[in-house]
């Protein structure tokens, strides 16, 4: 039986990068998958990932062969330990909605990311090339959804090309994040569907989904996803997930009016239905949970 081994992703070799053939026959254990380090642009079209226990670098997961080993080890100059290496490939833990995992990691030593001046922050190499576009698409599937707020905080005119709906695959709505009054909407890589409503927005809507979304409190991050439209696939559209990712708890009545009003005349009335239903469930345990 052929040797298997995962190795973690974070650059060039993730869906739709230029080195992605390299990986696309393997399997694909999580699309959003994280782990401990700091993450730098090298000037060079692509990034370097340094080890670092206080940062969070996102990517890709993949169980591989050692045919495909062999070819990123040749992809980042990694040719045996303790050899003179570009890229070192070390042993790291990988985290993802579905557990933890032990998995290789290419990175780069302090002294050669001294070269690197440009850290990016959000420790996510495909949301530093998005946002760096004028225009793009942006894949809502809460309360953003709802052109309320967008009125109210007079930012209504950065929203009002609505592409129309998104699918995305592999993923659940769930409550993972609570605010004072209940939870809030996040998406779980853990199988399903979830649709949403898709826009096109210009980078300068981004400092206010920013603001809204708490990535500087870290409540949620900044992803890019693919979703499928009607006539179409999306291959990169920006969305936002919650970082920590606590027990669901049901969302308040308010909220939920938000979403099935934005949602309405976009989503499917099977979807609908179910989000109504899974709402319903969850406050029905939350209160169970209460007594």
């Amino acid at each position: 039986m052929e040797h298997k081994q995962l190795v973690f992703v974070y650059g060039t070799l993730r869906r739709n990068e230029k080195n992605h053939r390299l990986v696309e026959d393997a399997t694909c254990v999580a699309e959003q998958a994280w782990t401990t380090g700091l993450l730098f642009d090298t000037g060079f079209e692509y990034p370097a990932l340094q080890q670092d226990i206080q940062g969070r670098v996102y990517g890709e997961l993949y169980e591989i062969n050692n045919e495909q080993l062999q070819k990123l080890d040749a992809l980042e100059g990694y040719s045996g330990k303790g050899n003179t290496n570009f890229y070192d490939r070390i042993t790291q833990t990988i985290s993802t909605d579905q557990g933890v995992h032990e998995a290789y990691v290419y990175v780069v030593e302090p002294l050669k990311i001294e070269m690197f001046k440009t850290r990016i922050d959000s420790g996510d190499w495909k949301v530093y090339c998005l946002i760096k576009q004028s225009t793009l698409g942006y894949f809502a599937y809460g309360s953003c959804m709802d052109a309320a707020r967008f009125i109210k905080a007079n930012v209504n005119h950065y929203f009002n090309k609505v592409v129309g709906t998104g699918v995305l695959d592999g993923y659940s709505l769930r409550y993972t994040i609570k605010s004072f009054d209940g939870g809030r909407a996040d998406i779980v890589e853990s199988g399903g569907i979830v649709e949403g409503k898709v826009y096109e927005i210009s980078s300068e809507a981004l400092p206010y989904l920013f603001r809204r979304e708490g990535v500087t409190a870290v409540r949620y991050r900044p992803a890019v996803v693919q979703v499928k439209m009607a006539d179409n696939m999306l291959k990169e559209v920006l969305t936002f997930i919650v970082v920590e990712k606590e027990t669901e708890v049901a969302p308040p009545a308010h909220y939920m009016e938000e979403i099935i009003r934005g949602g309405k005349g976009f989503l499917s009335d099977e979807y609908m239905k179910i989000l109504k239903k899974d709402s319903q469930k969850l406050v029905l345990q939350t209160e169970e949970d209460k007594k």
